[in-house]
């Protein structure tokens, strides 16, 4: 997508980068919707304004954990030169502080499940952490783990190891970012909890600026993070979760290849994924999705 009068930094698989002078970016999340690294030609109506209004609900709850980059929501309190386009931006856009982005996602790990659960299959362990011997698919580890990530252009992120991280960035600082990690993951578990959800594991960017940590990009959203139903939680499965689970078992079942293009989504499949969507937000946040999108 590209927004005349203003700068486009660059577009995702989800996100659209825009500047707004030297001090400030809009990011906008789109309704694509991606499978295997993968964009479909099909997007999920509002998914965007979904993962944007579930990020600053999340903002605003943990301001007191870490300080954020995120600066307004409303298209009203946006520079002129984004105002003219508020057809495309409301509900789907924040605007934030520029900052230098740390390189590593800050991944939270509360159960065992996806890559860690394959780690764990092989060698008892989850970016080197040891882990108690007998665990399931899903099962709830003792303790929250920190698992970080390297930020890959294409493709899957990369698990490595606290101490790669360290090396990468200083011991000092990978230390605040894993506790501040460990932190928010522990603030959103509980509220999921409440909710009759469960935050199975989720990852976090951080930025710097002006030597302050800032918490940035999107925050515990359906696409950063893992949330179960509570009630269809049980060790020894893959529960179903609040994301594009439908997309991804439609691409499975046609034999596509993985490779692009990827394919046409069914009627069905959007409808479904775009509920799953909704209720994510409404779920998470205890506010119904219509509020939002009045809102913003």
């Amino acid at each position: 997508m590209t927004l005349e009068g203003l700068e486009h930094i660059r577009s995702g698989k989800v996100r659209d980068l825009y500047g707004v002078g030297d001090d400030l970016l809009l990011l906008v999340a789109s309704d694509r919707v991606s499978t295997y690294d993968v964009v479909h030609p099909t997007p999920i109506p509002d998914k965007g304004k979904v993962l944007t209004g579930v990020s600053a609900f999340w903002f605003g709850r943990t301001g007191e954990i870490v300080a954020n980059h995120l600066v307004a929501t409303s298209v009203d309190d946006f520079p002129p030169e984004a105002k003219q386009h508020r057809d495309a931006l409301a509900g789907r856009t924040m605007l934030v502080r520029r900052t230098e982005i740390v390189q590593f996602e800050c991944v939270v790990r509360g159960y065992l499940a996806g890559s860690g659960w394959k780690e764990y299959q092989a060698d008892q362990t989850v970016c080197g952490i040891e882990l108690p011997s007998g665990l399931l698919e899903a099962s709830r580890l003792p303790e929250p783990i920190f698992t970080p990530a390297t930020k890959a252009e294409e493709g899957h992120d990369v698990n490595v190891s606290f101490e790669v991280m360290a090396d990468g960035v200083g011991g000092s600082l990978a230390a605040k970012l894993r506790d501040l990690s460990i932190a928010l993951y522990r603030h959103g578990a509980d509220r999921a909890n409440e909710q009759g959800i469960i935050l199975a594991d989720s990852k976090f960017e951080f930025g710097l600026l002006d030597g302050e940590i800032l918490l940035c990009d999107e925050v515990m959203t359906p696409d950063s993070s893992r949330y179960w139903p509570a009630d269809q939680w049980r060790e020894g499965t893959n529960p179903p979760s609040f994301d594009k689970q439908f997309v991804r078992d439609f691409a499975a079942g046609t034999g596509w290849d993985k490779t692009p293009p990827a394919p046409e989504l069914p009627d069905d499949i959007v409808a479904a994924t775009r509920a799953k969507y909704v209720e994510a937000y409404e779920r998470i946040t205890g506010m119904p999705f219509d509020d939002w999108l009045e809102t913003s």
